[in-house]
Protein backbone atom coordinates (compact mmCIF):
# COMPACT_ATOMS: atom_id res chain seq x y z
CA UNK A 1 0.00 0.00 0.00
CA UNK A 2 2.70 2.57 0.95
CA UNK A 3 6.53 2.50 -0.56
CA UNK A 4 7.86 5.06 1.61
CA UNK A 5 6.96 7.63 3.74
CA UNK A 6 8.65 11.49 3.90
CA UNK A 7 8.06 13.95 6.18
CA UNK A 8 8.85 15.30 9.48
CA UNK A 9 9.87 13.46 12.57
CA UNK A 10 7.66 14.11 14.91
CA UNK A 11 8.26 11.88 17.57
CA UNK A 12 10.62 8.53 19.14
CA UNK A 13 9.54 6.18 21.66
CA UNK A 14 11.37 3.63 23.08
CA UNK A 15 9.60 1.13 25.38
CA UNK A 16 9.21 -2.12 26.46
CA UNK A 17 7.69 -3.14 23.52
CA UNK A 18 9.82 -2.10 20.56
CA UNK A 19 11.13 1.15 19.04
CA UNK A 20 8.35 3.27 17.26
CA UNK A 21 9.18 7.03 15.47
CA UNK A 22 6.27 9.16 14.50
CA UNK A 23 6.55 10.31 10.71
CA UNK A 24 4.36 13.42 9.60
CA UNK A 25 3.40 13.89 6.13
CA UNK A 26 0.43 15.98 5.05
CA UNK A 27 -0.76 16.59 8.33
CA UNK A 28 -1.27 12.99 9.31
CA UNK A 29 1.34 11.42 11.89
CA UNK A 30 2.48 7.75 11.22
CA UNK A 31 3.58 5.61 13.68
CA UNK A 32 6.22 2.85 12.53
CA UNK A 33 7.99 0.16 14.42
CA UNK A 34 11.63 0.20 13.52
CA UNK A 35 14.72 -1.65 14.24
CA UNK A 36 16.56 0.05 17.35
CA UNK A 37 19.63 1.01 14.88
CA UNK A 38 17.43 2.95 13.02
CA UNK A 39 15.52 4.48 15.92
CA UNK A 40 19.28 5.62 16.88
CA UNK A 41 20.21 6.59 13.56
CA UNK A 42 17.31 8.57 12.87
CA UNK A 43 17.97 12.20 13.71
CA UNK A 44 17.37 14.54 10.69
CA UNK A 45 13.35 16.24 11.04
CA UNK A 46 12.87 15.40 7.42
CA UNK A 47 13.32 11.62 6.72
CA UNK A 48 12.47 9.28 3.92
CA UNK A 49 10.95 5.83 5.90
CA UNK A 50 10.18 2.89 3.70
CA UNK A 51 7.10 0.82 4.47
CA UNK A 52 5.90 -2.23 5.13
CA UNK A 53 1.78 -2.61 6.10
CA UNK A 54 1.36 -5.45 8.44
CA UNK A 55 -1.93 -7.24 8.49
CA UNK A 56 -3.24 -9.12 11.86
CA UNK A 57 -6.51 -9.99 13.59
CA UNK A 58 -6.91 -7.12 15.35
CA UNK A 59 -5.11 -4.39 14.11
CA UNK A 60 -2.99 -3.09 10.98
CA UNK A 61 0.10 -1.89 12.24
CA UNK A 62 3.52 -0.50 9.96
CA UNK A 63 7.01 -1.23 9.78
CA UNK A 64 9.37 1.57 8.92
CA UNK A 65 13.01 1.33 7.66
CA UNK A 66 15.85 3.89 6.29
CA UNK A 67 16.92 1.86 3.83
CA UNK A 68 15.18 -0.30 0.94
CA UNK A 69 17.28 -3.23 1.24
CA UNK A 70 16.41 -3.85 4.81
CA UNK A 71 12.84 -3.17 3.75
CA UNK A 72 13.14 -6.04 1.24
CA UNK A 73 14.75 -8.49 3.60
CA UNK A 74 12.15 -8.02 6.09
CA UNK A 75 9.66 -9.02 3.47
CA UNK A 76 11.59 -12.35 3.11
CA UNK A 77 12.80 -12.91 6.42
CA UNK A 78 8.94 -12.99 7.39
CA UNK A 79 7.67 -15.06 4.54
CA UNK A 80 10.11 -18.43 6.14
CA UNK A 81 7.32 -19.53 8.57
CA UNK A 82 8.46 -19.20 12.08
CA UNK A 83 9.76 -15.75 11.56
CA UNK A 84 7.41 -12.99 12.17
CA UNK A 85 8.02 -9.57 12.30
CA UNK A 86 9.26 -8.82 16.01
CA UNK A 87 11.99 -11.62 14.85
CA UNK A 88 13.04 -10.08 11.79
CA UNK A 89 13.19 -6.82 13.51
CA UNK A 90 15.45 -8.54 16.30
CA UNK A 91 17.49 -10.17 12.93
CA UNK A 92 17.52 -6.92 11.26
CA UNK A 93 18.75 -5.25 14.62
CA UNK A 94 21.84 -7.81 15.21
CA UNK A 95 23.04 -7.79 11.36
CA UNK A 96 23.17 -5.71 9.13
CA UNK A 97 21.20 -6.92 5.45
CA UNK A 98 24.52 -7.82 3.63
CA UNK A 99 26.05 -9.52 6.66
CA UNK A 100 23.11 -11.48 7.01
CA UNK A 101 23.15 -12.43 3.34
CA UNK A 102 26.53 -13.54 3.61
CA UNK A 103 25.69 -15.82 6.37
CA UNK A 104 22.99 -17.28 4.36
CA UNK A 105 24.81 -17.80 1.50
CA UNK A 106 27.49 -19.44 3.35
CA UNK A 107 24.90 -21.19 4.73
CA UNK A 108 27.03 -20.26 8.60
CA UNK A 109 23.79 -21.08 10.76
CA UNK A 110 25.64 -20.25 14.02
CA UNK A 111 25.99 -16.74 13.29
CA UNK A 112 22.47 -16.26 13.40
CA UNK A 113 22.44 -17.63 16.42
CA UNK A 114 23.99 -14.39 18.04
CA UNK A 115 20.56 -12.96 17.20
CA UNK A 116 18.04 -12.99 20.82
CA UNK A 117 15.59 -15.87 20.35
CA UNK A 118 16.97 -17.43 17.40
CA UNK A 119 18.09 -21.35 18.12
CA UNK A 120 20.00 -23.52 15.76
CA UNK A 121 16.82 -25.32 14.09
CA UNK A 122 15.36 -21.66 13.26
CA UNK A 123 18.53 -20.37 12.59
CA UNK A 124 19.19 -23.64 9.73
CA UNK A 125 15.54 -23.12 8.75
CA UNK A 126 15.75 -19.16 7.98
CA UNK A 127 19.12 -20.32 5.82
CA UNK A 128 17.29 -22.81 4.02
CA UNK A 129 14.47 -20.92 2.97
CA UNK A 130 16.21 -17.46 2.69
CA UNK A 131 18.89 -19.45 -0.07
CA UNK A 132 16.39 -20.91 -1.90
CA UNK A 133 14.30 -17.22 -2.44
CA UNK A 134 17.53 -14.90 -2.56
CA UNK A 135 19.36 -17.46 -5.09
CA UNK A 136 16.71 -18.70 -7.58
CA UNK A 137 16.39 -16.01 -9.26
CA UNK A 138 17.30 -15.93 -12.95
CA UNK A 139 18.12 -12.98 -15.53
CA UNK A 140 17.67 -13.18 -19.03
CA UNK A 141 21.08 -12.95 -20.01
CA UNK A 142 24.21 -12.05 -17.62
CA UNK A 143 24.58 -8.35 -16.47
CA UNK A 144 27.75 -6.97 -18.07
CA UNK A 145 30.41 -6.00 -15.90
CA UNK A 146 32.70 -3.36 -17.57
CA UNK A 147 35.09 -1.83 -15.00
CA UNK A 148 37.28 -4.20 -13.90
CA UNK A 149 38.60 -7.27 -16.86
CA UNK A 150 37.27 -10.55 -16.52
CA UNK A 151 40.52 -12.09 -15.57
CA UNK A 152 40.33 -10.33 -11.99
CA UNK A 153 36.71 -11.14 -11.26
CA UNK A 154 35.59 -13.75 -9.09
CA UNK A 155 32.37 -15.11 -11.68
CA UNK A 156 30.59 -16.71 -8.67
CA UNK A 157 30.86 -14.19 -6.15
CA UNK A 158 29.86 -11.59 -8.55
CA UNK A 159 26.73 -13.43 -10.00
CA UNK A 160 25.60 -14.42 -6.33
CA UNK A 161 25.48 -10.99 -5.09
CA UNK A 162 23.86 -10.17 -8.74
CA UNK A 163 21.04 -12.66 -8.27
CA UNK A 164 20.79 -11.07 -4.47
CA UNK A 165 20.34 -7.36 -6.24
CA UNK A 166 17.69 -8.98 -8.47
CA UNK A 167 15.75 -10.46 -5.69
CA UNK A 168 15.52 -7.04 -4.18
CA UNK A 169 13.97 -5.94 -6.90
CA UNK A 170 17.02 -3.67 -8.14
CA UNK A 171 16.95 -3.09 -11.83
CA UNK A 172 19.62 -4.51 -14.09
CA UNK A 173 21.36 -0.71 -15.27
CA UNK A 174 21.07 -0.01 -11.12
CA UNK A 175 22.70 -3.51 -10.55
CA UNK A 176 25.23 -3.43 -13.24
CA UNK A 177 26.22 0.06 -11.90
CA UNK A 178 26.90 -0.82 -8.35
CA UNK A 179 28.48 -4.28 -9.19
CA UNK A 180 31.08 -2.20 -11.35
CA UNK A 181 31.30 0.46 -8.69
CA UNK A 182 32.18 -1.98 -5.73
CA UNK A 183 34.48 -3.94 -7.87
CA UNK A 184 36.12 -1.27 -8.72
CA UNK A 185 37.04 -0.85 -4.73
CA UNK A 186 37.61 -4.28 -3.72
CA UNK A 187 40.76 -6.38 -4.15
CA UNK A 188 40.00 -9.55 -7.00
CA UNK A 189 39.42 -11.86 -4.08
CA UNK A 190 36.69 -10.34 -2.67
CA UNK A 191 33.39 -12.45 -1.43
CA UNK A 192 30.18 -12.09 -2.67
CA UNK A 193 29.18 -10.72 0.73
CA UNK A 194 31.67 -8.38 0.50
CA UNK A 195 30.68 -7.25 -3.09
CA UNK A 196 27.12 -7.68 -1.85
CA UNK A 197 27.66 -4.78 1.17
CA UNK A 198 29.56 -2.07 -1.28
CA UNK A 199 27.04 -2.78 -4.15
CA UNK A 200 24.50 -1.93 -1.60
CA UNK A 201 26.28 1.26 -0.04
CA UNK A 202 26.17 2.59 -3.35
CA UNK A 203 22.59 2.07 -4.43
CA UNK A 204 21.87 4.08 -1.16
CA UNK A 205 23.43 7.00 -1.68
Amino acid sequence: MYDYIKGVLANKTNSTKGTYITVEAAGIGYLLEVTARDFNEVKDENVKIYTVLLHREDKMSLCGFLHKEDRDIFNILTSVSGVGSKMALTLLDEFESSELIGFVIEGNYKEITRAKGVGPKLAQKIILELKDKLMNYQTKEPIKITSITPQKIDNQAVEDAQMVLVSLGYERNEIQNAITKALATLNDKASAEEILKEALRVLSI
